[in-house]
Parts: structure tokens; sequence; C-alpha cells
């Protein structure tokens, strides 16, 4: 599963190498731009083998990262998977690399099975979320590391 072009690729993160270059972006964008303690970035999802890494390159740089894990949400019957920690470095913002990392996380997502997406987004980005199919579960917004967020979902076609 990648998206390629000549301009860029993601990838699942199947290397050491990969995985922290996955865990620099997040690192960059939020324990040193959005001042997130990193005791709250990193967590056990980061080592459970369940739990998917994408990394955007361009060329050799690496420049977005997501995660996909499973999720129970406890009665729910339908596969459902987790999107988090999806980051784009600053000076690489509006070049299309979050639409293309939440598409190979969505196409990622069909290949484990996953019926459903959730996830909590920031609240500024809400609306790029939106534009790419997904709905708020719930208006109530809330804080995740100070930061105001909002549930959203999204039901995956095959």
């Amino acid at each position: 599963m990648t998206d390629e072009r000549d301009d860029g690729r993601v990838v699942v993160a199947t290397t050491d190498a990969q995985r922290a270059d996955a865990l620099a972006v997040r690192r960059a964008v939020f324990v040193e731009e959005q001042d997130v303690p990193e005791s709250l970035e990193l967590d056990d999802h980061d080592e459970d083998p369940t739990t998917d890494h994408l990394v955007a390159y361009d060329g050799d740089d690496a420049v977005g990262a997501a995660r996909l894990r499973p999720y129970d949400e406890g009665s729910s019957s339908e596969s459902v998977g987790k999107v988090q920690r999806v980051a784009v470095v600053a000076d690489r913002r509006g070049e299309d690399w979050g639409r293309r990392l939440m598409t190979s996380v969505e196409e990622l997502a069909r290949e484990r099975g996953y019926e459903r997406l959730v996830l909590d987004v920031q609240t500024h980005a809400r609306g790029f979320y939106e534009a790419l199919g997904y709905v708020v579960v719930d208006e109530t917004e809330f804080l995740d590391a100070g930061i105001p967020h909002v549930g959203m979902e999204k039901r995956l076609q095959s």
C-alpha cells in the first residue's frame, strides 16, 4: 500500500528507520511546534504490533506521518480503526501531503478489514477532514493535551 508519485510517496513503516522517521515528524509537529508533552505524544500504542505507522516521503525527507490501530468501542460488532497522530511538517503544509496520508490510511484500513474509521481532530483541522468525507459524531469540543478537539468518523466503502 503506497501512494506513489514522482513527487513523493506514503508507505507503511516496516523498518526501524521508517518508524523513526514517523516519530520524528510527530515530535516536530506535536512536541516542538504545539508544545504537547512528549509523555503524552508517545504512548503504548506506538509499540503495539497491531498499530500501523505510515510515513510520507518527498525523496528521502519524511514530511508526514499517521498511525492506524484497531479500536474497540465495546458494544459495536463492526470492525473499527482509530486514526491518530496525523501530522505534516510545517514547511510542507498546503502541498497535499495530508490528503495523501489520509488516502493511504483509508486504503490500509480497508485491507485490514475496518468498516469504519474514527478519529479525534484538532478543531482547526475539522474542515480538512469534512472535505474527505468525515462527519462530526458529537459537536461537544474536548481538550486533548490542552488543544480543542472534536470526534469524527467515516464509514468505509469496499
